[in-house]
């Protein structure tokens, strides 16, 4: 086509006049029905088959068989290279469906270099079944900065931490101050954080039932040039004993305000997790006492009876001694009777003499001559008891390796 002289000029090409008589055009492969094999493209080689996808998914099914036999996966010194290949690993593992059934696999930075990988319960708190639903219990987050909650307050007037930008930084105390407030009124307690944080990040303890859930809000990327992306927010639930999901990010489709009704609907939960794990614990050691006071009973009486077979043993070594003393007295006594005449009257008299002396000191050990009675046990010490505890302490209601 010709646009030259302002005027169209439309020409039909060769190529175009071969379309019009044969209904394809000269590179492609005839069709089928012409009776001549068809000429088909090479296909390309799918991208799971691709050398980095295979190298992917080898180290996605590593990683995953780590978590499951360890629980964490940590790098303490990866550069900034592995960092990134082990997050495209992780996004790999989650996009083709490698998590375990009913888990997330999650990570979070470890030291100032590493990266720690872990599995969580349950899905992903930003995920779109964890969004909140219409008439889901929300937080109200107040206009101002009045009336603060004590802790709120304090952490208002201590500049060293919530290091951020002045906007920020009042967003954060407004959200954490909504979060107090709702949390006093569903009767919980809000107090200082105990644990310490980074001056970047600011927040509350919120105490349920006891429990104590540390709630800490800072910068996603605060160092990120893109106003955008530094504007952004992250509340977390620290981990404790639990692996349920506990960060939550501000998103185009949900801000963190709306999120702070499963923030506490996420303590609440944690709580009554907690409460079982309590009372499970508070059972499992009342067991191991009841066990424990068995096993020490069971040692008790081994352990008099040790005292008693020791007792048994002595006198038994007593009455050995008697009996060969007392043989020993009777040949003595024969043998002075044969030599009556031989020996002198004074040699004769001091045998006699020492004869005497050897049938009472028989007569004083011998214990069968005066039958003894049944001995009176002692209380057996630690170290008696310890041989017959079967891994027991003899000290506190634990076995070795603490089961």
């Amino acid at each position: 086509m010709d646009k030259g002289g302002g005027a169209a000029l439309v020409e039909v090409t060769e190529v175009g006049r071969f379309y019009l008589r044969h209904g394809r055009y000269p590179d492609e492969a005839e069709p089928a029905d012409r009776g001549e094999p068809s000429v088909l493209a090479e296909s390309p080689v799918p991208y799971s088959e691709r050398p980095v996808a295979r190298a992917r998914r080898a180290k996605a099914r590593e990683l995953v068989e780590r978590l499951l036999a360890e629980g964490h996966v940590r790098f303490a010194h990866a550069d900034d290279e592995e960092i990134t290949e082990w997050r495209r690993v992780v996004n790999y593992a989650k996009r083709h469906g490698m998590e375990p059934v009913g888990k997330r696999i999650e990570k979070v930075p470890y030291g100032l270099l590493g990266l720690e990988f872990f599995l969580a319960e349950g899905p992903h708190p930003n995920a779109r079944s964890q969004r909140p639903k219409a008439g889901a219990s929300a937080v109200w987050v107040p206009m101002r900065l009045a009336s603060l909650h004590p802790v709120v307050a304090a952490l208002k007037d201590n500049a060293r931490q919530l290091v951020m930008p002045p906007a920020l930084r009042r967003r954060s105390l407004l959200m954490l101050q909504g979060l107090a407030a709702e949390a006093a009124r569903r009767g919980h307690q809000v107090r200082k954080v105990g644990s310490s944080y980074f001056p970047r990040e600011g927040g509350v303890d919120v105490v349920v039932d006891g429990f104590a859930y540390p709630v800490t809000i800072r910068q996603e990327f605060p160092e990120s040039t893109d106003p955008e992306r530094s504007a952004r927010l992250v509340v977390e639930v620290a981990h404790g004993l639990t692996g349920r999901s506990g960060r939550w990010r501000d998103r185009k489709s949900r801000t963190l305000e709306q999120s702070l009704g499963l923030v506490l609907g996420e303590i609440e939960a944690r709580a009554v997790e907690d409460a079982r794990r309590r009372e499970s614990e508070a059972h499992a050691r009342e067991e191991r006492e009841v066990r424990r006071r068995a096993a020490m009973e069971e040692a008790k009486e081994y352990a008099v009876r040790q005292q008693f077979a020791e007792v048994l043993r002595e006198e038994a070594g007593r009455w050995r001694e008697a009996v060969l003393i007392g043989e020993y007295c009777d040949a003595l006594e024969r043998r002075l009777a044969e030599l009556d005449e031989d020996l002198d009257e004074q040699a004769l008299e001091s045998a006699r003499g020492w004869l005497e002396w050897a049938r009472e000191y028989v007569r004083c050990i011998d214990p069968v001559r005066h039958p003894p009675g049944m001995p009176t046990p002692r209380a057996p010490t630690p170290d008696e008891l310890q041989p017959f505890l079967k891994g027991w302490s003899p000290h506190a209601p634990e076995r070795r390796g603490g089961r």
